[in-house]
């Protein structure tokens, strides 16, 4: 049966081994989100003001396309440094999840990256979720949800994604000269996906209200977010019963604060927490602790985090979540000591055929989700023939083209899975007739699938 540590580097982190001093108890946990975010500092990802010049280079090279009618030679390198920027951050990514002291902060990093999911809609936008990762998810992790919800959803990736920068109010002046009217994806998924949940007691039409409650955000290759009045539709509105007027951004905030403090958001987002973090079906008890922390707290998203650890209920010893695609793939280089020096010395291609694409093969390509529901939490959509295929077929042949000499598997085992490798599993593991065929039995095991 699992114990604590076990318990803490799986359910809370990227896996076992843990660093010397690593953090176990709920109160360590929860501790190690107040100190230096060192992870973005030592592996860092551009925001938006680094991208910008990308953007715009793409831009101009669309022009020369249209006045030219042949190929870009500027389009093309835009492309071109999109895709490496987006190829270096992924790296980024993935040794912060390799080195963090602090596996919780990272967990958080890719739910909230998650939950307010966006994707590039062609290849300059590459950069773009990996800059709001950077400008709204990480700065916003541990304070009031308010705020988090504010910088995701005017970060010019979410308003490009969702198609707001196409959104015109048919009253506004430029609406009534250029005949273009609303596009209600943003408000509709700031309601439904975001704040409240699907169904949560409104209707159509405070989604119409929403949306032209959002008219006017903008963004541009060359200034990135903007503010344009004269789209906005002019008046008031009302959204769930309340009225907003005013000038510029004022009532684009107060309806996201409104909506952050609504109790339908604290239900959606503490049950949405402790599903990901603990069980497909959680504890009733721990959702309603979080929930009463997320109410007694005014949405700070640092207190729910402290209910969920402090909960009994999340230190529950079976471990009953699959790990999805990049969980497991980190878990198993942790386990194999690969780290983030390493990573970096390795030739983009490498990286690209060990790491990125096998997690498409199973079933999750990078920031690439269906749609703005992000990745499916049940384990049923990750533990399928064709996804356990793509695992067994890495497990069994990638380990030995990351590091030079494979562990015994039997030792790997114990420091990967801790209580949780059974004599079972040692035994198949230690009579393997290969270190390779012992270390794929290792990771293709439903021992080390599970957190």
């Amino acid at each position: 049966m699992s114990d604590q540590i076990s318990i803490a580097a799986r359910r809370f982190g990227y896996g076992l081994p843990l660093s010397e001093g690593a953090a176990t108890s709920p109160g360590a946990i929860l501790a190690g989100l107040d100190t230096a975010d060192d992870m973005a500092r030592i592996w860092p990802v551009p925001g938006m003001a680094e991208v910008l010049p990308i953007l715009q280079h793409a831009q101009a090279g669309r022009r020369e396309r249209r006045m030219t009618g042949a190929p870009s030679e500027t389009y093309e390198t835009a492309v071109r440094l999109s895709r490496q920027v987006a190829r270096d951050a992924a790296r980024a990514t993935i040794a912060r999840a390799l080195d963090a002291p602090c596996g919780f902060r990272e967990r958080l990093v890719a739910f909230w990256s998650d939950h307010f999911t966006v994707k590039a809609r062609n290849p300059p936008e590459a950069v773009l979720p990996e800059a709001m990762v950077t400008d709204a998810i990480r700065p916003h992790l541990s304070g009031k949800f308010a705020d988090l919800l504010i910088a995701a959803t005017l970060h010019p990736a979410m308003l490009v994604y969702l198609d707001q920068v196409a959104s015109i109010g048919p009253g506004s002046p430029f609406g009534r000269r250029r005949k273009r009217g609303l596009n209600e994806n943003l408000a509709r998924e700031v309601v439904e996906l975001h704040t409240m949940g699907v169904g949560a007691g409104y209707g159509q039409d405070d989604v119409r209200q929403m949306a032209e409650l959002l008219t006017g955000l903008d963004a541009t290759a060359a200034e990135g977010f903007v503010f344009r009045p004269n789209r906005a539709e002019p008046g008031p509105e009302t959204v769930l019963g309340r009225r907003y007027d005013g000038e510029g951004l004022e009532p684009v905030h107060a309806v996201l604060r409104d909506l952050a403090a609504r109790p339908e958001t604290a239900d959606h987002l503490s049950r949405k927490l402790a599903v990901h973090f603990v069980a497909d079906e959680p504890d009733p008890a721990l959702v309603a602790a979080m929930v009463q922390a997320w109410r007694d707290s005014d949405g700070t998203l640092r207190a729910v985090y402290g209910a969920m650890l402090h909960h009994p209920a999340a230190w529950g010893a079976e471990m009953r979540k699959a790990r999805q695609p990049f969980d497991f793939i980190i878990a198993a280089c942790r386990a194999l000591g690969l780290d983030g020096l390493r990573l970096a010395s390795l030739p983009d291609r490498p990286v690209q055929r060990q790491l990125i694409a096998p997690m498409a093969l199973m079933g999750q390509r990078w920031r690439g989700p269906g749609g703005p529901d992000g990745w499916a939490e049940d384990a049923r959509a990750w533990i399928t023939p064709q996804g356990m295929a793509a695992r067994i077929g890495w497990a069994m042949e990638s380990p030995q083209r990351l590091i030079r000499d494979l562990p015994d598997p039997r030792d790997l085992a114990q420091r990967s899975l801790g209580a949780d490798a059974g004599e079972a599993l040692l035994w198949a593991v230690a009579r393997a007739e290969t270190r390779r065929e012992g270390v794929g039995l290792l990771f293709s095991s439903p021992a080390f699938n599970r957190r």
